[in-house]
């Protein structure tokens, strides 16, 4: 009993902070420590919260989550009996796991195919360019330009955008889709938006995948700001956002106009970064939270 409490507290405690690290204003200045704390908290509340189900549903048998369901699976007879409430949290606690699963299933073959479908694609509709090695071109007006991510990851960039961007802006794009690659964003969303399939009405779940695919964002554009000066990257930025770009296929991920104002405001005036300590007590949040919930999945309190 005391393990369920525990793991029910631990995520109420992960609802309760994401609901406030919603509106933390220091994100911006470490992005990618904001990304790896939105991580920890996903992966916290999915194993808290289907582990105070079954924490509950296995206590007959007097050990922990896994040790219990190792137990159920194998037919064991339960130290105490039984009774209905045990029973419904039992198929709950399934349920759910079953669901999450499902979904970041479901999530990830979906993205896969989107992207050979695409690579398909632009293997009969844009070309190579001998001035921009390993990035392909595509044949249409409007301005575009984002990554195919994967093990077979292609940058890709419109006639549109190369006319709409000077040189120094086009390279600060590419250097910018090239991070998305670098660093697989594309992993760090798709359990976001695995969530939000699962839980579409939930309100902190929608502000937390907009905040996540923000920081990404911001992350990439860090990285690109590392070959080529902000300023020409906020400027593409502008232009992008004025120009009516052309939408990101589906499964991509693309430079678009998504909150293109505080992306360019903390180009052109950057804030100071996070203390050392501080960084250093969030990372040991993150730490905390992604070891305690598989943790209380082993023991027995």
């Amino acid at each position: 009993m005391i393990t369920a409490a525990a793991l029910a507290a631990l995520a109420t405690a992960c609802a309760v902070g994401s609901w406030r690290f919603t509106t933390a204003r220091w994100t911006s200045r470490a992005p990618r420590l904001a990304i790896i704390l939105w991580q920890s908290l996903g992966v916290a509340w999915g194993l808290a919260t289907t582990g105070a189900m079954l924490a509950y549903a296995v206590q007959p048998y007097g050990l922990g989550v896994l040790p219990g369901l190792i137990a159920f699976a194998r037919g064991e007879t339960p130290q105490t009996p039984w009774d209905a409430l045990h029973v419904l949290a039992m198929i709950a606690g399934i349920t759910a796991l079953a669901v999450l699963v499902a979904v970041l299933f479901t999530a990830g073959v979906q993205a896969l195919r989107a992207r050979r479908r695409h690579r398909m694609l632009l293997a009969l509709i844009a070309h190579d360019d001998p001035a921009m090695p390993g990035v392909r071109v595509l044949d249409h007006p409007s301005a575009a330009a984002y990554c195919v991510p994967g093990l077979r990851s292609q940058v890709v960039v419109s006639e549109g955008a190369r006319k709409l961007l000077s040189q120094d802006e086009l390279t600060a794009v590419l250097a910018h889709e090239a991070a998305h690659v670098r660093e697989r964003h594309d992993l760090v969303l798709l359990p976001f938006a695995a969530l939000r399939r699962a839980l579409p009405w939930s309100k902190v779940v929608a502000d937390a995948q907009a905040q996540v695919e923000l920081l990404v964002e911001m992350a990439a554009d860090d990285r690109a700001r590392r070959y080529c000066s902000p300023r020409r990257l906020a400027t593409a930025l502008l232009r992008f956002g004025t120009a009516g770009a052309m939408p990101t296929p589906h499964g991509m991920l693309g430079l678009h106009a998504h909150n293109v104002m505080a992306r360019v405001d903390r180009l052109v005036k950057p804030g100071p970064e996070l203390a050392a300590s501080v960084r250093s007590g969030y990372i040991a949040l993150s730490v905390t939270l992604v070891t305690a919930a598989p943790f209380l999945w082993v023991i027995q309190l």
